[in-house]
C-alpha cells in the first residue's frame, strides 16, 4: 500500500470529505499554514508595509501579493475550511490571531519588503506556542540570516 498526502491525492481523484467531520481547530490550521511555508522555506514572499500604521479598517483591507497570507489562501485544504481570501482581515480571523502576532508574521518592519517562507513559518508557529524563548531567538537568526 502507497501512502499519499491529501494534496497528492487530490491531484489524481476527487476526493470527498465526511460532512459530519469536524474542522480543523486553531492550532490544527496554523500547523496547516506553517507546514505550507516549510515547503518552500527559501521562497521569497512579500511583506505588508507598515500595518501598526492603518486604522483596523483600512487594515483588514490590505493585501499583497505573493504574501505569507497568500500561501495560506492557495491551499485548497485552507479554503474548504472557511479561508476567504488573503487580505490581513481574514487571514487574522480565520487564524485567529491578535494584531500583534499577525503583525509578526506578514508586517515589513521586521525584515523590508521580501522575507524567506521559513521566517514565516518560525512566526506562525511561535503564534501556536511551546517554543522557548531561546529556541525561537535561535531559529529566528537561524532564519533571518540572509546569503552575503
Amino acid at each position: 500500500m502507497r501512502h499519499q498526502t491529501l494534496d497528492q491525492l487530490h491531484k489524481v481523484a476527487e476526493i470527498q470529505t465526511d460532512p459530519t467531520q469536524l474542522g480543523m481547530d486553531r492550532t490544527q490550521r496554523l500547523q496547516r499554514w506553517a507546514e505550507l511555508l516549510e515547503r518552500q522555506p527559501a521562497r521569497l514572499l512579500s511583506a505588508l508595509p507598515g500595518t501598526e500604521y492603518y486604522p483596523s479598517h483600512e487594515r483588514d483591507l490590505m493585501r499583497s501579493f505573493g504574501s505569507a497570507i497568500t500561501v495560506a489562501f492557495e491551499d485548497p485544504l485552507l479554503r474548504r475550511e472557511g479561508l476567504a481570501n488573503d487580505s490581513y482581515g481574514e487571514a487574522k480571523r480565520f487564524f485567529e490571531l491578535s494584531d500583534g502576532q499577525l503583525h509578526n508574521v506578514v508586517c515589513h518592519c521586521h525584515v523590508g519588503e521580501t522575507m524567506h517562507a521559513s521566517r514565516a513559518a518560525l512566526c506562525v508557529r511561535s503564534a501556536i506556542g511551546g517554543m522557548g524563548f531561546l529556541a525561537s531567538l535561535r531559529a529566528l537568526f537561524h532564519w533571518t540570516a540572509r546569503p552575503a
